[in-house]
């Protein structure tokens, strides 16, 4: 009878030992935080945008917009005015959504190797009118010519609609964190591209007044040249486009919000490149020309609407942060001023961090790397070493979907052609002191074709600064409180 008892605890002894092994494990191992893909969604909005007619919002164009107020402290006025996306502005001629989407990133690489020449020369201390000389009397057509390809900025994705003039016009404006110079189309026109409103004419506003050679806002042009004591301004941007003209003061207006008198902005009389549906470029950076530098702004914030999507939502100034937002440190460099550096420390992926290099995205003592925020950059570009650890941790909890040839600069593609929607590992972007912020799927994984093809929206760069682009701002509402050096990242507040 022992004998007996004694092999039944020899037998049963080892499947204790399993199953204490097994409860565990499964303790200790970290369980995957998932968020769902509507695949149908996307793939049917991609589809959209490519018969949409921007027609249909011309009765939008006219509404006015109310400022969004958060937790403002501030006695200065907020302005808001719409924002929309280039797609529900001007219409596309792609007819094939992966022709588009080729064509954008095309257009988007060109913009971040601008970035990065920029900050390239800046850490050189190398200045663009030291690239070519100016002639002392210089005439318009002189300047018609980009000084070089891939020193200033890109063209954008989104538009803003803003008043400029008294009586104001309204003009549809690209919106771009990563530049300073406002500027318009004007009549006279050497040469103008096509744009969804009239073009400006300074002869039918009462507060057009041109900038003087002598003036501060010349002086602090990086090109700039002198005509019968008149300022001229240039600027040249990554994919080759370029604005050429005078410089003046306007009155911008913001809706029903308000206006303000003597913005200093670019009267183009030669302008060339893929501004095409805009009338010009709103100027968001940090530097002293800027828009939010000239209206003193404390803080400003947009929501950008998905990149396909016909909606819309609002820039704002001075309207505090949303109560919910995620904080993280805002940064200058002391070399680049335009640029907003922001604290990212680290990802996760399904709720396991990714291993980096601590201090990996910290701006060193010669301004070198960093991550600064950008409405006009679409994908996130991150250091080499910060991709593939990013990249390789996603792959690792995504081996049970079904995997595709790469596209463009997209290493990591899926072929969900056959599902409807599909959970997948979240992704966060962490910013310290356990702050994080959890994206939606369809901010990481977009269509880049109409059957299905879905990629991995990071991509790697050779230069020392990384890039949070616009994708994976989409549906977020980016709070810059100026005057506390913070971000706010906000969910679902567009």
């Amino acid at each position: 009878m022992a004998a007996a008892s004694s092999n039944h605890f020899l037998l049963s002894f080892p499947l204790f030992l399993s199953f204490l092994f097994t409860s565990t494990l499964a303790r200790l191992s970290p369980q995957t935080t998932t968020t769902t893909l509507d695949v149908s969604s996307s793939l049917s909005q991609a589809q959209h945008i490519l018969s949409f007619d921007p027609q249909s919002l011309k009765a939008f164009a006219q509404t006015q917009t109310q400022p969004l107020f958060f937790n403002s402290s501030t006695s200065a006025a907020v302005f808001s005015v719409p924002l929309h996306s280039r797609g529900s502005v001007h219409k596309t001629h792609h007819t094939d959504y992966k022709a588009l989407v080729l064509y954008r990133l095309e257009r988007d690489s060109a913009r971040v190797d601008s970035l990065s020449t920029k900050l390239l020369l800046a850490l050189n201390g190398v200045k663009k009118s030291q690239l070519r000389p100016l002639p002392t009397q210089i005439q318009a057509e002189a300047l018609s010519t980009p000084i070089i390809s891939g020193t200033s900025q890109g063209s954008g994705e989104y538009f803003s609609r803003v008043g400029v003039g008294k009586p104001a016009k309204q003009f549809y404006m690209v919106l771009d964190t990563g530049s300073d110079i406002n500027w318009i189309q004007c009549e006279p026109c050497n040469e103008c591209y096509q744009q969804s409103d009239p073009i400006f004419n300074p002869s039918g506003s009462s507060t057009y007044s041109p900038v003087t050679c002598e003036s501060k806002q010349c002086s602090s042009l990086e090109v700039s040249a002198c005509r019968s004591g008149k300022c001229l301004y240039q600027v040249s941007y990554g994919d080759g486009s370029y604005t050429v003209g005078d410089f003046v003061t306007e009155t911008v207006s913001f809706g029903n919000s308000g206006n303000m008198n003597g913005v200093a902005l670019g009267c183009g009389h030669d302008n060339e490149g893929l501004f095409v549906g805009a009338a010009g470029l709103l100027g968001l950076g940090g530097g002293p020309l800027s828009l939010t530098s000239q209206i003193k702004a404390t803080s400003f914030s947009y929501c950008l609407v998905d990149r396909d999507s016909t909606g819309s939502s609002t820039l704002d100034f001075n309207s505090g942060l949303p109560a919910d937002s995620v904080i993280a440190p805002l940064m200058k460099s002391r070399k680049v001023n335009t640029f907003y550096y922001i604290g990212l420390t680290g990802f996760s992926v399904g709720g396991q961090a990714v291993n980096i290099s601590p201090g990996l995205f910290e701006i060193n003592e010669s301004g070198e790397g960093g991550v600064i925020i950008d409405c006009g950059t679409a994908i996130t570009r991150l250091q080499t070493q910060a991709y593939n650890a990013l990249r390789d941790a996603f792959v690792k909890q995504t081996q049970g979907l079904l995997s595709a040839s790469g596209v463009a600069l997209f290493d990591t593609c899926y072929d969900l052609s056959s599902k409807s929607s599909v959970k997948v590992p979240t992704v966060s972007f962490h910013f310290g002191e356990g702050k994080s912020l959890d994206l939606p799927a369809k901010n990481y994984l977009i269509p880049v074709d109409s059957s299905g093809t879905f990629c991995f929206a990071f991509a790697p760069t050779s230069s020392s600064m990384s890039i949070i682009g616009n994708v994976q701002q989409q549906g977020t509402r980016v709070s810059f409180d100026l005057a506390n050096n913070r971000v706010g990242l906000s969910s679902h507040k567009c």
